[in-house]
């Protein structure tokens, strides 16, 4: 053990860290269950079968949220996602233990708010606690055990380097700043050659890609801040015609199966969350009515794919007559009603989107529709915003999930073209369930610093 290099040793202590983090909340799960259910803990056809419903659904879960990702994000969201990874599975696991459970020995029909529902409920919260335990201890033993990466960030001419440096300073437990240069600087090799992490943010193309070959060269880890060619070749399969390398970039375009498929799964997502949000729908619509008196809707015209027009409808959450105030909200912004601060923070303020979703008007994934007062000046500003109108627009994806509301236009247009590059309807799931730990993170309703330009958006999300 103590031959192995540090990054060795904290690959090893992840693994078993990792092990006894699932270990610990299926024994815990298990002994909950088996308070009621004793043959959930011998061998058993119901002991085999919620095991495996419980691995399975730890496995789906995993490739969604990332699960114990320790020592590649911080603590509070690798804590939110794997305990909304747990939570699932520990959902779905009681409710095929209670399908089991009806049978002549046992219940005459499914029981799901009985007395297991409280064992259920009791396991969740010591589930949450471990993992909030040893997700915390996995993070601080791991950066004791590997320490910052020497880095250097290397800039085009353009780029915004203290929003960059801001960003990147969040994660300093990673990254070490070390030096920070100009892309024509003369000794840059020298400056590559003695940190272990290069950051190439927007460097012309020619240069990046000279850049990138001397990092290969000196072995370093490249992170590049992606532009639409980047974007465009992470999707590119390897294709050898004879003894000719090529990197094959198909057009992505929906088929008819796949169109077909998602608007399925976006009416059933939509009528099922109409269903269950309906209630908490009622009280804010009372609310904002008896706050102000004021209407209870906001509508406005967006755009969406090949240039369509629709009328999207959120709850209100500024004052009457705000929208007509062309500016983006801001922190402390004096036109968002108390109502409308608690409905913004937990995106409430978004969920009569669902009917312009069950109208066909919007999708449940999808980039968020732009007002039209911005759309011309983006696709003159940024040429590539005219490839987010390929795709219905929608209420959340990574722009929403792993964006915040004062994301630059460019920032969310990468991350959009994203999406529509790597488009699958096993990704539209996933970005479903990751869109719950939006609601763990404060930032992501994070409005401007200061007042921006007249034609910015006013009430868009």
């Amino acid at each position: 053990m103590s031959k192995l290099k540090p990054i060795q040793k904290a690959d090893l202590f992840l693994v078993v860290m990792k092990l006894a983090t699932y270990a610990l909340v299926l024994f815990v799960f298990f002994g909950a269950m088996a308070i009621n259910n004793p043959q959930i803990m011998r061998p058993s056809r119901t002991m085999a079968i919620t095991g495996l419903t419980f691995l399975s659904m730890v496995f789906v879960m995993n490739s969604v949220y990332g699960g114990y990702a320790v020592g590649k994000k911080k603590s509070k969201p690798v804590i939110s996602s794997l305990s909304l990874s747990i939570i699932i599975t520990d959902l779905v696991a009681y409710i095929q233990l209670q399908i089991m459970n009806v049978n002549e020995y046992n219940n005459d029909h499914i029981e799901l708010f009985g007395t297991d529902f409280l064992y259920l409920v009791l396991a969740i919260v010591v589930q949450v606690g471990l993992i909030v335990f040893l997700v915390r201890l996995g993070n601080n033993a791991y950066f004791r055990i590997v320490p910052p990466r020497p880095s250097c960030v290397i800039a085009g001419p353009l780029t915004d380097m203290d929003g960059i440096l801001k960003k990147i300073d969040t994660f300093k437990l990673q990254f070490a700043i070390c030096d920070v240069i100009p892309s024509t600087h003369p000794q840059i090799e020298k400056i590559i050659a003695r940190n272990k992490t290069v950051f190439l943010c927007g460097i012309p193309e020619e240069q990046r890609n000279t850049l990138v070959l001397v990092c290969y060269r000196l072995k370093k880890n490249i992170m590049c801040l992606a532009e639409l060619e980047e974007i465009m070749l992470s999707n590119a399969k390897q294709t050898i015609l004879v003894d000719l390398p090529f990197l094959e970039m198909e057009y992505r375009a929906m088929s008819l199966s796949q169109r077909i498929a998602k608007r399925t799964m976006d009416i059933f997502v939509a009528g099922i969350g109409l269903i269950v949000t309906s209630p908490i729908m009622l009280i804010a619509a009372i609310a904002i009515k008896l706050s102000d008196g004021g209407p209870i809707f906001f509508r406005q015209k967006r755009l969406s794919d090949h240039g369509k027009v629709f009328t999207l409808v959120k709850f209100r959450s500024m004052r009457v007559g705000a929208e007509t105030m062309l500016v983006s909200a801001t922190e402390e912004d004096d036109r968002i009603t108390p109502v409308g601060h608690f409905l913004r923070r937990y995106r409430l303020d978004e969920l009569p989107q669902l009917f312009n979703v069950l109208r066909g008007e919007m999708a449940i994934v999808g980039p968020r529709p732009e007002m039209l007062s911005n759309v011309e000046k983006y696709k003159n500003e940024l040429p590539a915003f005219v490839y987010r109108e390929r795709v219905k627009a929608g209420l959340t994806g990574y722009a929403q999930i792993e964006g915040k509301y004062n994301t630059s236009p460019k920032d969310k247009l990468m991350l959009d073209l994203m999406y529509i590059e790597s488009f699958s309807l096993w990704l539209d799931i996933k970005l479903m369930f990751r869109t719950l730990t939006v609601f763990f993170r404060k930032e992501s309703t994070e409005g401007f610093q200061a007042p921006v330009a007249a034609d910015e958006k006013s009430q868009s999300a």
